[in-house]
């Protein structure tokens, strides 16, 4: 009997521990499952504040997918105002029909005032008659080149007869052709620098009305506002009524429209 007393206390006071020992359990497993439920949340948090990142970069992709598209409308619409300025030219020349802005198209140099026969300026003037027509027939070539579309072979054409004609007749048509030549191909440093010197070495060219003219387009292309302004507003003041005068107000129509 007295050795069955302290295992009969030992057994009660297992028993009466158990409850709070399964009490201790229960409360561990409510916290896991609270720690649990905390690390989900915190899980759908980060998944939530990631998926709107995303969105607002999918956001900004797509408003510089739309600048990008309007970017290259616009660049679209230049090309074709290039291309179909340059053809009109062209036909026209074709035609015979004056170009924009100018007085009469390419026509052939005036015939040396020649001397009485007999005299000896006989033979000069037969040699300027001479050279007039090698003149004109370099010129048409380079002409014919730039009809055809081939704009670079066209330059080196119009390069060309300008070195060897500095003081033709032909001299102002060649070096405004030539600087079309790079405007058409975008090449636009290049064309301005042509185009001014249709205006500073040719003054008295009918050219000079389209040349200031292609400068402001230049400058417009090159997104220089206030130039493309100022020599459009030149071009209108100096020459009222005329082709190129128009041409230049809807050109600043342009600007004007588009807020530059």
């Amino acid at each position: 009997m007295m050795r069955r007393a302290p295992i009969t206390l030992i057994l009660t006071a297992v028993l009466a521990t158990a409850p709070a020992v399964q009490a201790r359990d229960g409360d561990l497993d409510q916290r896991v499952q609270r720690l649990e439920q905390l690390m989900q949340s915190r899980g759908l948090m980060e998944m939530l504040t990631r998926l709107e990142q995303l969105q607002r970069e999918v956001q900004e992709l797509r408003g510089q997918v739309e600048v990008q598209g309007h970017t290259l409308e616009q660049l679209k619409k230049r090309q074709r105002d290039l291309y179909m300025d340059v053809d009109r030219r062209l036909q026209q020349l074709e035609s015979g029909a004056p170009a924009a802005g100018v007085g009469a198209p390419d026509q052939p140099p005036p015939p040396s005032a020649a001397s009485q026969p007999g005299e000896a300026g006989d033979t000069d003037a037969v040699t300027d008659a001479a050279a007039g027509v090698d003149q004109r027939q370099q010129y048409q070539q380079a002409l014919d080149i730039l009809r055809e579309g081939r704009y670079m072979q066209a330059a080196e054409a119009f390069s060309g007869f300008l070195q060897a004609h500095p003081d033709s007749a032909y001299a102002a048509n060649a070096q405004y052709w030539l600087a079309e030549s790079y405007y058409v191909t975008r090449q636009f440093p290049r064309a301005l620098e042509e185009f001014r010197q249709v205006v500073e070495t040719y003054s008295d060219s009918n050219k000079v009305a389209d040349a200031r003219l292609k400068v402001a387009f230049i400058h417009y292309e090159m997104e220089d506002w206030q130039a493309a302004r100022q020599a459009l507003d030149a071009v209108i003041a100096d020459y009222p009524g005329t082709t190129a005068a128009r041409l230049a107000e809807e050109r600043l129509a342009r600007l004007n429209r588009e807020g530059r």
